[in-house]
């Protein structure tokens, strides 16, 4: 039974892999496989093919061996759809506080920080702009976001590739610092893996090694990004706006970023401090003006009920269908560890892989580059029921860097790429062939200056 629901788990996996050729959407797959695991995990639970490991780490048999089991199978249950609820809920409600924000034009703010003519330059003021709005907002608005402005300050689309693929670096190395960057990250903080002072502390500087290296080549060395240019007017980037634009963009960053601040004041989960972020925006945005004499019809198109309507819903029930998958794995007993203790088929994996593979940054390593194929939701997913080591060790942190950056090497590899890709309809062996390198050059960086920085006790 144990082989059965691997291979499962392995076909729904490869399933979403293959996506785009198949041509069938990820989300069908994942709630396909979370439902058949569990539906396979519970029969062969009640028929006594298998054992399973409780929420207090011991082994329970359906015929009553180690206490009641179908208690524990029932905890079990709940205690990973309660901890995939607070992943989900935290995500809903930043989501929806993003597009109150784009609602009100607020992201027309950011045009206002581009003051230059060089292409050069223009690479450096985007790449910044995307590096640190994703730290605050997730990589993928983020990269929707600038490939939108892009297309309004580069007129011509081969140019303008370029800026998009290094667009796609910079918003998964911003998102990969921060708890509230990346869905990875904040998977990380939420199961107390990470703390957010920890998780900046430690990674910012490899995040931006992993920004700067690629920026600096492409900058110094490729023709795209030379010469001079002619962007819209001050008037033009005026018109865009509305009287709200600039109150609801700094005051949806604000709460956003209030939250990690809210969980070290009152200790309480980030779902709660983004409930309350969520809260304080949808209060502004009831009262708020977005232009002159507007009617009470007018004003439902920016209200957050409109904004909860444009909610990638699908993403959400992705994540459900993976999480739950992942737990279904991280529930079944495979096998027994050298001194006797049961243990889940992740975690028996896990033992499988430190004695095959030399050291935590090799490990962490691989799993960054798999992300560049593999969706990296998953991969962190299963690496926290893989591993047991303590809150803010060196593995999540590198783990959270790794997981974050390495998609970037392929198009396909994290879901700024595949936006980018959508948007601009970049063709996966063009990106290959002129970013995936400068990627890569990003990412050994990063793992570079995370080692030295530990290495020196920094």
């Amino acid at each position: 039974m144990e082989t059965i629901l691997i291979a499962v788990f392995i076909l729904g996996y490869l399933l979403i892999t293959l996506e785009h050729p198949l041509k069938l959407d990820k989300t069908v797959t994942a709630l396909i496989m979370a439902a058949s695991l569990w539906a396979l995990l519970a029969v062969g639970f009640h028929s006594g093919w298998v054992e399973i490991i409780g929420v207090d780490h011991r082994a329970f048999a359906f015929n009553g061996v180690g206490g009641n089991g179908q208690e524990a199978f029932d905890s079990s249950l709940l205690h990973h759809l309660a901890s995939i609820s607070e992943i989900l809920i935290f995500l809903i409600c930043a989501m929806t506080i993003v597009e109150i924000i784009d609602l009100h034009r607020g992201f027309s703010v950011v045009q206002d920080f581009i003051r230059t003519k060089s292409y050069s330059r223009l690479l450096w003021i985007i790449g910044s702009l995307t590096f640190l709005l994703s730290a605050v907002i997730d990589n993928l608005t983020t990269t929707i976001i600038m490939v939108s402005l892009l297309r309004t300050l580069v007129q011509d689309q081969d140019r303008r590739l370029w800026y998009v693929g290094m667009v796609v670096i910079a918003a998964n190395a911003g998102g990969a610092w921060s708890p509230i960057g990346d869905v990875t990250t904040t998977m990380l903080w939420i199961a107390d893996k990470v703390t957010a002072s920890s998780l900046i502390l430690h990674v910012f500087i490899p995040s931006l090694v992993c920004f700067a290296v690629p920026f600096g080549v492409a900058s110094f060395f490729l023709h795209p990004f030379r010469g001079y240019a002619e962007f819209k007017t001050d008037e033009d980037t005026e018109a865009m706006k509305l009287l709200s634009s600039r109150t609801m963009f700094y005051l949806g960053l604000g709460a956003i970023v209030s939250v990690p601040f809210f969980k070290t004041i009152t200790d309480l989960p980030p779902y709660i401090g983004m409930i309350l972020a969520l809260g304080v925006v949808w209060l502004v945005s009831e009262y708020i003006t977005p232009h002159e004499n507007i009617t009470e019809s007018q004003k439902s198109l920016y209200s957050a009920k409109r904004a909860l309507e444009r909610i990638e819903l699908s993403s959400i029930l992705f994540f459900l269908g993976i999480l739950l998958s992942v737990s279904a794995l991280e529930t079944v007993s495979y096998g027994v560890l050298t001194g006797g203790e049961k243990v889940s088929t992740l975690r028996y994996f896990a033992e499988l892989m430190n004695a095959a593979i030399p050291g935590m940054v090799l490990t962490t390593a691989l799993i960054g580059i798999a992300s560049a194929v593999v969706d990296n939701v998953p991969l962190v997913a299963a690496a926290l029921g893989m591993f047991n080591n303590p809150a803010d060790d060196r593995l999540w942190h590198l783990l959270a860097f790794t997981a974050g950056t390495g998609g970037s090497m392929l198009i396909i590899g994290s879901a700024a790429g595949v936006a980018a890709m959508g948007m601009e309809r970049i063709r996966f062996g063009w990106y290959l062939k002129n970013i995936g390198w400068l990627a890569a050059l990003g990412f050994l960086g990063g793992i570079a200056a995370f080692i030295i920085l530990r290495s020196f006790g920094m």
